[in-house]
């Protein structure tokens, strides 16, 4: 989750619970959950982190990917990624668009960074929810097109 009033305790954290249970849903386990800050520094430092680590073939981010002056996730992501596959973020974006206006404020990318796949989430419960309906189904194909070959179905 990034987000500057979840991390600074201002706000509670709405979303680990959702993206947990729609985890579960799809018979995927959540491995390592973070809360930061909207600063684009730490996001890009982390994301790199966890591609290094090899740890998931997945990484979600969860928040700012609107038009915020803090909204710093796809800049974050790009500066990570080796490779990006738009067609998911416009899927994503498509088929919220469908239920709420907007969604054509989200920015949120999706891409590859060694063997590992980075897609960025809304911060909103609703948004998480309905993206990873569009996503989480093409993750195992996804994974094996990459060459992640260790325990499937983890996310960090």
């Amino acid at each position: 989750m990034i987000s500057q009033k979840v991390f600074s305790g201002q706000e509670p954290d709405g979303c680990r619970k959702i993206l947990e249970d729609t985890l579960t849903n799809y018979q995927m386990t959540l491995l390592s959950y973070e809360v930061l800050s909207d600063q684009r520094d730490v996001i890009v430092q982390r994301l790199r982190a966890h591609c290094q680590e090899g740890t998931s073939p997945v990484v979600l981010t969860l928040g700012g990917t609107g038009v915020r002056p803090t909204d710093w996730v796809p800049e974050a992501t790009k500066e990570v990624i080796d490779k990006e596959i738009p067609g998911i973020a416009e899927a994503m974006r498509a088929e919220s668009l469908k239920k709420i206006r907007t969604a054509m404020l989200s920015r949120g990318i999706v891409g590859i960074k060694d063997k590992t796949v980075i897609i960025n989430l809304p911060g909103s419960a609703k948004g998480i929810k309905d993206n990873c309906e569009v996503v989480l189904p093409l993750l195992d194909h996804i994974v094996q097109k990459i060459g992640y070959v260790e325990e499937k179905n983890s996310v960090i």
